[in-house]
This record gives C-alpha cells, sequence and structure tokens, in this order.
C-alpha cells in the first residue's frame, strides 16, 4: 500500500495555487455590492464586467465585489440571470451599490450530466438543492443535507451510528439484487458505489456492516446537489442510471480581492427514546410470579442498575471549517480545510475526519483553453463498537443493555467487572474488553482541460481518480465473558480494503442558433476502471488480556503448543471495466419546444461477450405553454414535459458469466486446536447469456407558477419497469450445478406521483415567510414472477432459519410474509387463526408516501428555518422485541419492557415469527429547527458573521414501539438483501448545534 507523502501532497498543492492564481495587477480598484431590488438580499455569483471589455468579477457570498479598472474604463456593465442588466458610469467614483430588478423568472443554472442547462428549459424531471436548501446541524454525508427535501426520493440511514450507510432511494425500489442507491456524481467523476471501508466480525456477537463510502465528503465544501430521476434526465449514464443520479458541486472561490471564512460548530446529542424496561424491584416481582420467591432470591443481585445510563452519553461535536477563495472572469480557486470529531451517544463510539480540498481553474490563449481541477484528501477514523446485525441469543451490545439483569451489579467488591456467563454478559464488560476503529485515507480528484475550438464548438476532456486505503480492527480480550471461544482466548480480526477507481473522459459540445432554433449536440467517449483489493487475518489464544498489546504486538498471539495463534484468513482481487459511447442532442424552437434525446453505449466486462454491450436510449418534450398567447395572465411559469427512456443496473458482484472457483475463507473454530476453511468451491457458473438489468420509465409532469411566481412548483407522473433482473438461483436437484446466476424473468413495477409546492406567503422589506412543500406517492409491485425467494433473516433464541419477508408474484419487494398473531389461548400460547404457518399479511416495508414541509421566517437580520418530514404507508417488523421481550426471556431471567408483564403470554410460549412483531412505521418528524442571526457589519474586519443555533431530530410522532421507526437493518438470506427490519439498531440522537460563521 503505497502513501502519498506529507512533503509531496504540500508541493503538489502549493503548485496548483501559484499555477492558477497567477498575479492580477491594474491601476484603480472599485467596490461595490449588488442587492436584489425588492428584497434587499444580496445577489451572489452576479457578473461586474468593465463595458465592451472581457475584465469583470462575479460577486461573493455577500453580493460584494472588488474590480481593477484599465485607464480607460467608463462603466461597468451588470448581470444575473433572472434579471434586468444594468449599465453603470463610473464617473470617477470608487463605490457602487446596484440594485437589479427581477421582473423575469428566476432562471439558474442546474447541472446535469456533462453539462448544465437553464431551469426553465430542463425536460426532465430533475431537483435542484443549493446551500440555502440544505440541512443544518451535525451533519456528516452529503446526503444528510438533502434529506426529506426531494419530492420522490426517500433517504433512511441504517441506524444512528455517526457516519452509518444510508439507503437512498429515488422513486422507489427496482432491484432484488443489486445496489438500489443512485449514482453518485462528484464534480464530473462518478464514484464506483462500493464500500470503501471493511465490514467486520466480532466473535461470537455477529457481523457489523461498513461504514458510508459518501463520509469522506465534507459536506461544507458543497455548493448544489441536483437528483436526476427519470430516464431522460439519467440515460446519460446509461447503464449505472437505473436508480437515478446524483450529482454533487462543491464550492469555487469568488471575488478578486479573495475571501477567508471560518465556520465553528459544536453540537450536543443525547439518545432520543429509550426502551421502557423494567427497574430492579418490578423484574424480581415479575420473575417471582413465574418462578417463586426462592428462584428470585437467588436472581437478586441486591442493587439498581440502570444498563442504558450506563453506556449511553451526551456525546459531543465540535466541528471546524477554514476556507480561502477568489477569482474573477480569468479563474477562480478555493482552498478548504476542515476538522470533524463526532461523539456517538454510545460509550467509545464516534467518528474523526480531517479532510482538505482545492478547486480552481484558470482560462489560457485568450480565454479558449480553461484548465481546472479539484482534489479532496480525507483521513477518517471510526471508533466502533460491538454492535452487530445478527448476534444471536446471547445479543450484542444493545441486546445485553436491553435484557440485563437490572439487579446485578456492575462491578465486584473488589472493583473488577461483574460477569455472570457466556450467554449473559455484563454490558460494560463487552464495551471495555473490546476495542474496534476502522481507519481511512480516501482521494479524489480530477484534472481537465475545456478547448474552444472555434465559434459554438468545445472539447473537454477529463482525468479523474478515487483512491481508498481503509483498515479495520475488531479486538476481545480473553478477560471477556461473552459468546463462545472467546474467554481465556482473545480474538482478533483485520481487514483490509483498498479500492482505486479511474476515469478518463472526452466530449465535444457543439451550440449554434439559426433563426428561432437553439442547437445543442454532444458526443463523448469514457473508460472507467474499476479495481478492488483485501486482505484478512486472525488471531487467538493471546498471552496477553491488554488490547493494546494485541493490536500492536501480533506476536502476543500464542503460537506455542501445537496451536497456530494467527491465519491469514483470505484475499481478494478484482478488476472491472466500462467503456462507453454517448451523444445527446438539444433542440428549442422559439424557446417554445424544447427537445432532447440521448444514447448511450456501455461495454462492462462483468458480462459475457454476447451481451457485453448495453445501449440505453432516451427522450424528453417540453413545451413551454407560458409563451403562448392562450394562456391567462394569472400564470407566471407553466410548462409541460414528457419523457421516456431506459437505463441499466451492473452494479453487482465482479464476473458472474463464466464459471470461478475460490477457496473459502480460513478461520479459527471456537477453541483454536482446529482450523475451518480453505475448502475449493465454485462460486459462478458459467452462463454467457448473462444480461444487462435495465428499467424503462415514463415520465410526465407539468411546471407551473402564478402571481410572478409567489406560488410555482411541479407535478409530476412516472412508471417503471425492471426486467432481467440479476440474481443468483438455486437449481431444483439433481442437477449439473447447484445455482446459477441469471436474469430472472419477472418485472418490478415501480408507479407514483410527485407534487413539489412553494409559496412566498409574505415578502416585505422586513419580514418574509416562504413555505416549500414536497410529496412522493409510489406503489411498488412484482409482476410475471412465477418463483418464490425468501429474505428477512430473523435472529434470536428458538429463530435459527426463521425469516419475515417474501418476493413473490402480485406483492411488493420484500412483502411481509408472517404467521397471523390472535393472541394467547388460557395457557399462554399463541393463537394462529389462520393455522400455524406463515402468508402474506398485506404488509410491506417500503414506504408508499413521503414528504417534507419547510417555513422560513425573516424578521430583519433574523431568520428561523422550521423543517419536517414523514413517511407513511409501510411496517416494521421488530426482531428486538421477537428476541428479547417476550414473556420466555424474562422467565428465563432477562429483563424486558413493562408491557410484557400481565399481556397473558405465558412463559412457555415460542416466540414464532409472527404479526405479533409487526407494526406501522408511519411517522413525522420535526428533523430540522435553524434559527440565524446575521450581524450588520461595517465591513472594516468582518464581510460576514453570522450566528446559528440548529436542533435536529426534536421530537417525532408515531405510534412505533421502538426507538425510532426510521431505521432498517439488512437481513440478507442467500445474498438477497431486506429493509423494514428492526435488530438493537444503533439508536438515532436529539442533538442541538451552535455555531458561527465569520467571513473576512
Amino acid at each position: 500500500m503505497k502513501l502519498i507523502s506529507n512533503h509531496f501532497m504540500r508541493g503538489c498543492l502549493f503548485a496548483l495555487f501559484v499555477a492558477f492564481t497567477g498575479v492580477l495587477t491594474a491601476q484603480t480598484t472599485v467596490n461595490g455590492t449588488v442587492t436584489d431590488a425588492d428584497s434587499g438580499d444580496p445577489l451572489i455569483g452576479a457578473s461586474v464586467l468593465v463595458t465592451g471589455t472581457t475584465t469583470g468579477t462575479v460577486t461573493d457570498f455577500d453580493g460584494k465585489f472588488s474590480i481593477n479598472l484599465p485607464a480607460n474604463a467608463e462603466s461597468l456593465t451588470i448581470s444575473y440571470t433572472g434579471y434586468s442588466t444594468q449599465v453603470v458610469d463610473i464617473n470617477g467614483q470608487t463605490t457602487f451599490t446596484v440594485s437589479l430588478s427581477s421582473g423575469e423568472l428566476l432562471d439558474e443554472v442546474v447541472v446535469v450530466g456533462y453539462g448544465s442547462v437553464k431551469k426553465s428549459d430542463i425536460t426532465g424531471a430533475v431537483v435542484a438543492l443549493t446551500e440555502e436548501d440544505f440541512n443544518a446541524g451535525v451533519i456528516t454525508s452529503p446526503e444528510e443535507l438533502i434529506q426529506g427535501r426531494a419530492a420522490g426520493v426517500q433517504i433512511t440511514q441504517t441506524s444512528g451510528e455517526p457516519g452509518a450507510g444510508v439507503n437512498f432511494r429515488i422513486r422507489g425500489t427496482s432491484s432484488v439484487r443489486g445496489n438500489n442507491n443512485p449514482l453518485f456524481v462528484v464534480d464530473g467523476v462518478p464514484l464506483s458505489g462500493e464500500n470503501t471501508s471493511a465490514d467486520g466480525s466480532i466473535s461470537g456477537l455477529g457481523n457489523t456492516t461498513a461504514r458510508n463510502p459518501l463520509n469522506f465528503l465534507n459536506p461544507n465544501d458543497i455548493a448544489s446537489i441536483d437528483v436526476l430521476k427519470d430516464a431522460s434526465a439519467t440515460a446519460i449514464y446509461g447503464s449505472r442510471g437505473a436508480n437515478g443520479v446524483v450529482i454533487i458541486t462543491t464550492k469555487s472561490g469568488a471575488g478578486e480581492r479573495g475571501s477567508l471564512s471560518y465556520n465553528f460548530s459544536v453540537g450536543f446529542a443525547a439518545i432520543s427514546r429509550r426502551y421502557d424496561l423494567l427497574n430492579a424491584d418490578e423484574f424480581l416481582d415479575a420473575y417471582t410470579d413465574f418462578n417463586g420467591a426462592a428462584a428470585a432470591a437467588v436472581l437478586d443481585g441486591g442493587t439498581e442498575t440502570d444498563w442504558q445510563d450506563e453506556i449511553f452519553r451526551t456525546g459531543i461535536t465540535t466541528n471546524h471549517n477554514l476556507s480561502f477563495g477568489g477569482g474573477n472572469t480569468d479563474g477562480n480557486y478555493r482552498f478548504s480545510v476542515s476538522y470533524m470529531d463526532q461523539e456517538g451517544i454510545v460509550e467509545e463510539s464516534g467518528l474523526q475526519r480531517l479532510s482538505a480540498r482545492f478547486n480552481g481553474t484558470k482560462k489560457f490563449i485568450n480565454d479558449r483553453l480553461t484548465l481546472g481541477t479539484q482534489v479532496t484528501v480525507s483521513d477518517i477514523h471510526d471508533d466502533n463498537v460491538p454492535i452487530t446485525t445478527n448476534s444471536g441469543f446471547e445479543g450484542d451490545l444493545l441486546g445485553n443493555i436491553l435484557k440485563a439483569n437490572p439487579t446485578q451489579p456492575v462491578f465486584r467488591p473488589d472493583g473488577t467487572l461483574n460477569q455472570l456467563s457466556n450467554t449473559e454478559p455484563n454490558p460494560v464488560a463487552l464495551l471495555n474488553l473490546y476495542e474496534g476503529f476502522t481507519n481511512t485515507l480516501r482521494m479524489l480528484g480530477n484534472v481537465s482541460a475545456d478547448l474552444k475550438i472555434a465559434e459554438g464548438l468545445n472539447f473537454k476532456t477529463v482525468v479523474g481518480l478515487d483512491r481508498s486505503f481503509s483498515s479495520r480492527v475488531d479486538a476481545q480480550s480473553r478477560d471477556l465473558l461473552a459468546g463462545t471461544g472467546v474467554f481465556g482466548i482473545g480474538r482478533l480480526n483485520l481487514n483490509d480494503i483498498q479500492v482505486e477507481n479511474d476515469l478518463w473522459e472526452n466530449y465535444f459540445t457543439y451550440t449554434r442558433k439559426v433563426g428561432s432554433v437553439d442547437f445543442t449536440g454532444l458526443v463523448g467517449y469514457s473508460y472507467q476502471r474499476f479495481e478492488r483489493a483485501g486482505k484478512g487475518a486472525a488471531y487467538a489464544d493471546f498471552r496477553t488480556s491488554d488490547l493494546d498489546i494485541m493490536i500492536n504486538n501480533l506476536a502476543s498471539a500464542n503460537q506455542s503448543l501445537g496451536n497456530a495463534g494467527a491465519v491469514g484468513t483470505n484475499s481478494f482481487r478484482t478488476v472491472d471495466e466500462l467503456q462507453s459511447y454517448y451523444t445527446r442532442v438539444n433542440f428549442g424552437i422559439s424557446d417554445k419546444y424544447l427537445l432532447t434525446a440521448t444514447v448511450r453505449a456501455d461495454g462492462s466486462t462483468r458480462f459475457g461477450g454476447g451481451n457485453r454491450y448495453g445501449v440505453f436510449p432516451s427522450a424528453a418534450f417540453k413545451w413551454r405553454m407560458i409563451d403562448e398567447g392562450f394562456v391567462p395572465d394569472a400564470f407566471s411559469d407553466l410548462g409541460l414535459r414528457v419523457g421516456y427512456g431506459i437505463t441499466g443496473n451492473q452494479e453487482l458482484p465482479h464476473n458472474l458469466y463464466q464459471t470461478r472457483q475460490r477457496y473459502s475463507d480460513f478461520n479459527f473454530n471456537n477453541g483454536v486446536d482446529n482450523i475451518d476453511g480453505g475448502n475449493l468451491s465454485t462460486i459462478a457458473f458459467a452462463n454467457p447469456d448473462l444480461k444487462w438489468e435495465s428499467t424503462a420509465q415514463i415520465n410526465a409532469g407539468i411546471d407551473f407558477g402564478f402571481a410572478n411566481n409567489r406560488i410555482s412548483g411541479s407535478f409530476d407522473y412516472y412508471r417503471k419497469n425492471t426486467n432481467d433482473l440479476l440474481i443468483q438461483i438455486t437449481s431444483a436437484q439433481p442437477a449439473v450445478t447447484p445455482f446459477v446466476w441469471d436474469n430472472l424473468d419477472a418485472d418490478i413495477i415501480n408507479e407514483g406521483v410527485e407534487l413539489a409546492l412553494n409559496l412566498v406567503a409574505v415578502d416585505k422589506e422586513n419580514f418574509g415567510w416562504d413555505i416549500s412543500f414536497n410529496a412522493g406517492y409510489n406503489n411498488n409491485v412484482v409482476k410475471n414472477f412465477s418463483g418464490l425467494i425468501n429474505t428477512g433473516q430473523i435472529n434470536g433464541q428458538g429463530l435459527t432459519g426463521a425469516f419475515a419477508q417474501r418476493i413473490a408474484e402480485g406483492q411488493p419487494l420484500y412483502a411481509y410474509f408472517l404467521r397471523e398473531f390472535g393472541g394467547y389461548d388460557a395457557e399462554g400460547v399463541s393463537i394462529y387463526p389462520n393455522g400455524d404457518f406463515q402468508e402474506f399479511v398485506g404488509a410491506s416495508p417500503l414506504p408508499t408516501l413521503t414528504g417534507g414541509l419547510t417555513n422560513i421566517f425573516r424578521l430583519g437580520n433574523l431568520d428561523l428555518n422550521i423543517f419536517f418530514s414523514g413517511q407513511f404507508g409501510h411496517s416494521i417488523y421488530s426482531n428486538t422485541a421477537n428476541a428479547f421481550f417476550t414473556a420466555g426471556s424474562l422467565a428465563n431471567g432477562r429483563n424486558v419492557t413493562r408491557d410484557v408483564v400481565g399481556n397473558g403470554e405465558g412463559p412457555l410460549n415460542a416466540p414464532d415469527v409472527s404479526t405479533r412483531f409487526l407494526e406501522k412505521g408511519d411517522f413525522v418528524r420535526l428533523q430540522n429547527v435553524s434559527l440565524g442571526y446575521t450581524v450588520p457589519v461595517s465591513g472594516n474586519v468582518f464581510s460576514n458573521l453570522r450566528f446559528t443555533v440548529s436542533g435536529q431530530n426534536l421530537f417525532v410522532i408515531t405510534g412505533y414501539s421502538g426507538q425510532d421507526p426510521e431505521v432498517s437493518i439488512s437481513k440478507p438470506i442467500n445474498g438477497v438483501p431486506s429493509i423494514g427490519i428492526d435488530y438493537t439498531a444503533y439508536p438515532r440522537a436529539r442533538t442541538v448545534t451552535i455555531g458561527v460563521n465569520a467571513s473576512f
């Protein structure tokens, strides 16, 4: 593993700074401010040109500009998209205040694939979100910035753990086995979409998941996020656009003099909801009812311990962001560095991220050649805790918090940890005698050259690279009495992952206007290479119980007396390549009739020769009816859109079309005398006909505005049909092969509508009130499928082999397949009215309705943003309650929630998988409240000074009995994922953040 040295990195950054900033000189400097004539708000990015020349600049985040004038300058031309242009005479002035009127529709530029387009000219379904739309507070990854902000977009953190993975769904769930997250494109570089850190295995406790691969991006560096939803918008990305595309654009420098900004925030997080567990007295009384006073006396530890208090804490997060940038019409630059230290609400958990970024452009050859670069380097340290997704009856850290005996003390009188048995471990011991962390170094960068060949004809080439190096450690002391194969032995697991993603992009763009016809054509070639490698090692039978020595001195694993002590579990390396050709044409006739057509052909090494290339076309049309004479004057915007296209999905494991064999992982068994693994087995059988998974989508929409756009919005209808689903199919035995990777003969239909509304309720000089609302309805169903696929694994005592979901004809994906629970009989045994077998119960883990509501108030220099989000129409299966909150658990000496006591269940009742543990997941969350005050400044020291207080997850309205309804632990069976199952998930926090933003 080769890492870039600090000296080399500093040298590169310095060279980039010199190359892209240059020295700007002139004779006279003038300053000014550009504002909105109606509201008085500063206009960011307004163009200021010396009339008749190419000398100019753009306004900064406060609407301010500074420009050096040639000796013969007579006037300035100030313009801003959607506003009337003004020409201001200089006449010896050095300070200007310019107010622009907005008599036209605000027509900001939206980033789409390989270019940008005016918002009014968009023919597809695209949501453009900028800084003013972003969520505030403790934000770890870019997805959290826009959670709940876009219609038809569902963003769910898998748990409340710092840096936890995120499920990002655009217009529903389409793939059975493949990745359902969209394609993320950062400053023109498409990311691989795979994990960049390792998951983990904690002996006796289960498996853990990898952290969010987008955590390397500092949210403070992001200028905009554009969500491309329909096929006409995403088809330019072909085989990777089936689940939508999210384009992330980072900030660039502005202002000729340069601007220095520093942001600081501190946040305080606490658990938002605890389980209502029995206290010591209640626990003993309930246990006595089942087992008698004598047994309860033996169980009584003589203390009162709240295990939730022992593990949960108030987590403090600090965030520092420093940036410096500037620019003019010749180029721009921006440097930033940030440090984030986030403590989790579970003791010992957290995330620390140090990141640095540079963005720069520079024009040469009379502005015909533009060179640009963006570079991000991030170093992330994750502090892990033993919380897993599939622990057995022993439970993981959170499971043991829930079931631990509240009468037992944490420590014995001699100060040592009070450990009772390996099946009932002390939660504090689980935490203190475990050490786990992940270190990830990631660099993302690109260099581009844009050459103006002739009038209207440009060529652009982009070279991008994405490098990630990650190491994970999971160590358990031999003093830990938990699970099997740990006590007296000790365990250490090491996992390393290295990811390389290389991009070379080349495309021509031609624009021309002939009479009333505007034409833009794009043709390009792309090559992307994905390499992924990793290795693991396991150590056992340590001669020390000191975790630091175990991790840093691997020879402490005993290798005497015939014991192995250490073993390389396995290694892997895969290389995949994607070669693409694409073209897009845009026609505009009289600015009223707009047509977009796209074709992309992708060739992937993940498929056999016969189906290696897939072709993905799309077309969309927009009629700007607002420009027609028959539209009533009440409308300030009116347009109709319709589009159709086909996109693909190739996000599946490496090379599944030809026969491949692999030696299985080595590992220790519960002891250390025997080593399991090293068996040669087939992981893929030949199927040269394996082909792309594809999604055909139709979209029809209307954009509207009234009263000079004080009321505006859009309404869309869509229908997505995904077929040729990629999946591993088990062969009916006897057969030559036990399984084969194939294209499933089935269709997954997502059909729905989306509504987005914006209302300027009040627009006075000193008071304003804006309202934004979005809602999306989606219906998901499986069609033309003759098979059955089980998923949704359920864990816990007596639940081996249990599952809760099934994929079948006429059902939504991952539909709940359960016994129908009907209460208890006189003996306390469960009643199943429809028989003791599982069936579809008419419930789905997929929300049918998602929405968000934002209210923004402005009073003088104060502003208040209140944001609600919600999801409806889905259900959650509580594996937590199924495994821990039953009368049988209580009778066996485990704590439970108060609702278990007296519910009629008998101590010998089997905790079967049933609708008893299925609950409605509907919720409305006050997701974000932010109060800000902008201090009036003279500009002598500060160009901007702003203070904020924000709250996240302040309350949730829900009927779900668990800690939080917005949770989704994946519980796969045979690699088929699932959602909507809650199993000892890391709790979600309630957070209050105080911040200051200063610019100089």
